[in-house]
């Protein structure tokens, strides 16, 4: 599996498996049925194949923004890629922001012409414009990162989440009403901070990475000029149950 090294927010190198094509291909098949599935059920309520109209636009609209919604929605996952078990992060390792997700979306028209098979089958453009289409299959398979345009373009790529606990279930865990936080110096670090510690918290376990959590631990330790009598993997986890704890009141 390709892996591929980010350079996080605290200076660490971290491994993400990037996602293999053919599980990128199963997504966008499944999130195609999806769209099939929901204009076959629009099809018996609102008449597509009439002249446009209010009814029939406001219909529409889900299939435009189904990607991009449900990219911003599901943390980086549409229904495809959850099933699939990939994921669209940054490439520094955390949550790509609103704006990203948008970029991914709007470049769509790009990396998946599906118009231009259309227009050139049809004859209303020249046939040589045909490899135009492929530009986007072209891009992931060539970039070192399998990126598509839309992904160099908004700084993202995809990552197979195979064999890996969800972040959010290995990271964030409840927090109880008699919780008392250690670290309030925690809401110093910013959303990417807390997105790429996530990640790493996940590589730490996964790997069973002793030495990486000391180094996170004595970055985050010197940025925030503090210190702590836990041992590293559970000072990196406090970090993070306080944060839940600060964000949530």
């Amino acid at each position: 599996m390709l892996l591929v090294k980010l350079d996080t927010g605290f200076n660490i190198e971290v491994e993400f498996p990037i996602s293999p094509f053919h599980k990128r291909l199963f997504a966008w098949f499944i999130d195609s049925f999806i769209c099939w599935i929901y204009i076959r059920i629009m099809q018996e309520l609102v008449n597509f194949n009439s002249d446009w109209n209010w009814v029939s636009i406001v219909a529409g609209l889900p299939l435009l923004f189904y990607h991009v919604v449900s990219e911003i929605t599901m943390n980086g996952q549409s229904i495809g890629k959850k099933v699939m078990r990939i994921k669209v992060i940054t490439e520094e390792g955390g949550q790509p922001s609103i704006g990203q997700y948008i970029i991914r979306w709007l470049f769509r028209t790009v990396d998946f012409a599906v118009w231009i098979f259309i227009a050139a089958i049809l004859g209303t453009l020249p046939w040589w414009s045909f490899p135009v289409g492929f530009l986007g299959l072209a891009c992931v398979i060539l970039t070192p990162k399998s990126q598509r345009i839309g992904d160099l373009v908004a700084g993202t790529i995809l990552i197979d989440l195979k064999n890996r606990t969800s972040w959010e279930d290995t990271v964030f865990t409840e927090v109880e009403d008699t919780y008392k936080p250690r670290y309030p110096q925690v809401m110093q670090l910013s959303d990417r901070d807390i997105n790429t510690l996530k990640s790493i918290i996940e590589t730490i376990r996964r790997k069973n990475d002793y030495e990486l959590a000391m180094r996170i631990a004595d970055r985050i330790k010197s940025k925030l000029k503090m210190d702590t009598d836990q041992d590293s993997p559970e000072f990196l986890q406090t970090l993070l149950k306080d944060y839940n704890y600060y964000s949530t009141r």
